[in-house]
């Protein structure tokens, strides 16, 4: 016989898992039991690598490191947190630096238009206002 809080635990689930669905069909689910493989840390000389940059590093703490780049796309910085929780809380104090890309642990901080030119290399997320809620503009049909 199943409990109300089974059946309470598995609707929060179900709730979950259809509110992360990133474009609304199933090929993003994964099939009970099997595990997704968590995306890669990058390091700043990693993801500045990916858009033809050698960071000038600014800050190297063991719980951040920021590096400053300058390509044909533009000027940037880059900046990596020794975790997810600390990358929100960096963020949560530092409102003024809109608009930003948002990856696993990192973060890229700079123009719109240079940040646009970046976000397909660097799978970013380009948030506009709020950094824990994607505002990524549609592309114009």
């Amino acid at each position: 016989m199943t409990t109300f809080p089974r059946l309470a635990a598995f609707a929060l689930l179900a709730g979950l898992v259809a509110g992360c669905s990133s474009s609304g069909g199933w090929g993003d689910y994964v099939a009970a039991g099997e595990t997704q493989k968590p995306a890669a840390i990058l390091t700043v000389e990693q993801l500045s690598a990916k858009v033809g940059c050698k960071p000038k590093m600014q800050v190297e703490a063991s719980d951040l490191r920021t590096g400053y780049c300058k390509t044909k796309a533009g000027q940037f910085f880059v900046n990596t947190f020794a975790s997810e929780k600390l990358k929100d809380e960096w963020m949560d104090r530092a409102p003024e630096y809109n608009p930003h890309l948002v990856g696993p642990q990192w973060t890229v901080l700079g123009p719109l238009e240079v940040l646009e030119q970046l976000k397909e290399p660097l799978s970013g997320d380009l948030h506009l206002m709020d950094h824990r809620v994607s505002q990524t503009p549609a592309p114009p049909k």
